[in-house]
């Protein structure tokens, strides 16, 4: 019979019981060793053993060995292991990617404001992040261009509870948008923007099944001009809506859009 041995490990150098989690698909994990943060895809066995595949916020994929104390979830360490059969239901996600909240009630409207320049660009917002904005509390308003946001800033009157983030089209060094957004950023004014003349190009082509978006010549109307190079009917109206049928989540918009809008909601909910 074998004697008992006792384990003389200090306390403090004992390494303490981490959960076990199946690794579901859209189950949200970060990898403690790289940070790279994304959604289970699939579990696959190989000769060096049990291996997932993550997909992060832009589509990228990356494989990872399934290690004890490998993956952090919801900030907590945790070890990741095969789901077995008759498992729990995938959760869902949000059009965002965020880790949908089953029957979360839409909190109380915050005092700081999301502002876009138009309102497609504000169509596009709730149809990827409305989920995600609604139980933050955020409302998204539109300017209906930027040169009226200096007075629309002096009349909002931020502070540290009322942040005011704004989300301007074209926004490059030189132009008037970038010149509008240095007189007004501030403290608690945060102004972002992404390179495309208008947010229909934020739309990932092949999304819309379009090789690319269209060059259009100055001095043309680009949307008409969009319109008149694809061959569709020059109707700006019902082009838009087709474009936005066609964005389904977060993968149909391009990273310069996406990481901007994201900025700016952690901007107005994050605390001072």
């Amino acid at each position: 019979m074998r004697s008992y041995q006792p384990d003389l490990t200090p306390p403090w150098k004992r390494s303490a019981p981490v959960p076990e989690v199946p690794a579901e698909p859209d189950l949200v994990v970060e990898e403690v060793s790289t940070g790279f943060c994304g959604a289970v895809i699939r579990c696959e066995k190989t000769a060096q053993g049990p291996t997932v595949t993550l997909e992060d916020r832009f589509g990228k994929h990356r494989v990872f060995p399934m290690e004890p104390r490998g993956f952090l979830l919801e900030g907590k360490v945790v070890t990741l292991v095969r789901p077995g059969p008759g498992g729990p239901a995938r959760p869902t996600r949000t059009a965002s990617g965020s880790v949908a909240v089953p029957g979360a009630r839409a909190r109380v409207a915050r005092a700081g404001r999301i502002y876009v320049e138009g309102r497609h660009d504000a169509e596009l917002v709730e149809r990827v992040w409305g989920d995600d904005l609604r139980i933050e509390g955020v409302v998204v308003e539109y300017l209906e261009g930027v040169d009226d946001l200096p007075a629309i800033v002096g009349e909002f009157a931020p502070g540290p509870d009322a942040r005011l983030g704004v989300l301007v089209d074209h926004l490059v060094p030189g132009s008037k948008e970038s010149r509008i957004a240095e007189r007004v950023t501030g403290d608690h004014v945060l102004v972002v923007g992404h390179p495309y003349i208008d947010v229909w190009e934020a739309v990932k082509p092949s999304s819309v099944g379009i090789d690319s978006w269209p060059v259009v010549p100055r001095g043309q109307d680009w949307k008409t001009g969009v319109c008149r190079a694809l061959g569709w009917p020059e109707n700006t109206g019902a082009a838009w809506q087709h474009i936005l049928s066609k964005v389904r989540s977060y993968k149909d918009l391009e990273p310069q859009l996406l990481g901007r809008v994201e900025e700016l909601i952690d901007f107005v909910t994050l605390p001072d």
